[in-house]
């Protein structure tokens, strides 16, 4: 606990100072940092900082490789194949609770050493369905029903008077390999992230409801690491935090959109100019990604 907040504090330091420092350092030789994240558009800050050369600053090159599912993800971080996840509050919660979708060989010792978003989650339903009531006797997907956004669906669905009897769960993998399937219609509904749901909303899917409408402060997407690591690390995990809030103040800097856009999509060329300002508009701004990085303290506990 006593690292984690050092490292809280860390990121706001971090933040004050990302603004005052020149954003481009001379090629140098870099130690990798392999990184393991969801696909999609809330990696923009790493894009940012990969582009504008913040991670190389710190001497500290990232590697990204995208993830199937939580499963892959979570027992590979553990095992030491991957310094570093971005993934969900609730995938760390679970394993080191002993509650993660399968068994890992080496005992769980991860943490989450920084924050990143409320979530941005959605329930997205096929064109038909318009209401809760509709999705008596559907199917939903989800990643895994231990760990992810798994709870936050249930919740919602409990909230609105269905109870788990009333539809059908089938595990579907992370948030790209759902929207495809919903996008297919394979299954009737499940939960995005931005901006899956603006690309849902753009092809006549429905969202029924936003979580932040409901729950509030919600701790999404964190950055999570192994604590041997971490210790053993602290230079490079510092010089990924730094880098990861200087591309977070230069997304948010006035007169970058269009440079930050380009970024976007350079790394999703499939999206469509107006629908990156759209993402744009719904990421950068206080109900996206958190400015500073830092956990939200006044998350709810109440779905975990």
């Amino acid at each position: 606990m006593k690292l984690s907040r050092r490292l809280g504090i860390l990121c706001a330091l971090i933040a004050v100072i990302a603004a005052a420092l020149p954003s481009r350092v001379p090629a140098q030789n870099l130690t990798p940092l392999s990184v393991i994240v969801f696909p999609g558009g809330f990696n923009w800050p790493i894009w940012a900082a990969q582009e504008q050369g913040y991670f190389a600053r710190g001497g500290v090159e990232v590697k990204l490789t995208n993830t199937p599912n939580s499963v892959f993800q979570l027992t590979n971080l553990i095992d030491g194949k991957f310094d570093i996840a971005v993934t969900a509050i609730d995938n760390v919660i679970a394993y080191m609770e002993g509650q993660g979708e399968v068994p890992v060989a080496a005992t769980p010792d991860i943490f989450a050493f920084m924050g990143g978003d409320n979530g941005l989650l959605s329930l997205a339903v096929v064109p038909d369905v318009r209401t809760y009531q509709d999705l008596k006797g559907r199917t939903l997907s989800v990643d895994a029903m231990t760990t992810g956004y798994a709870f936050v669906l249930f919740d919602l669905l409990r909230r609105n008077g269905l109870d788990m009897s009333d539809y059908k769960v089938e595990k579907a993998g992370g948030v790209l390999a759902r929207w495809e399937a919903l996008k297919q219609k394979k299954h009737d509904g499940t939960m995005l992230l931005t901006p899956f749901d603006i690309l849902a909303k753009a092809a006549g899917f429905n969202v029924l409801q936003y979580a932040i409408d409901v729950y509030g402060h919600y701790q999404g997407l964190v950055g999570a690491t192994r604590r041997g690591w971490a210790k053993d690390n602290a230079a490079k995990l510092e010089a990924y935090i730094r880098g990861y809030v200087q591309g977070l103040a230069w997304l948010s800097e006035a007169g970058n959109q269009e440079a930050a856009i380009a970024v976007l999509r350079k790394n999703l060329p499939q999206m469509s100019p107006e629908l990156a300002a759209q993402s744009y508009a719904a990421l950068i701004n206080p109900r996206g990604l958190l400015r500073r990085a830092e956990e939200d303290p006044r998350r709810p506990g109440e779905i975990l």
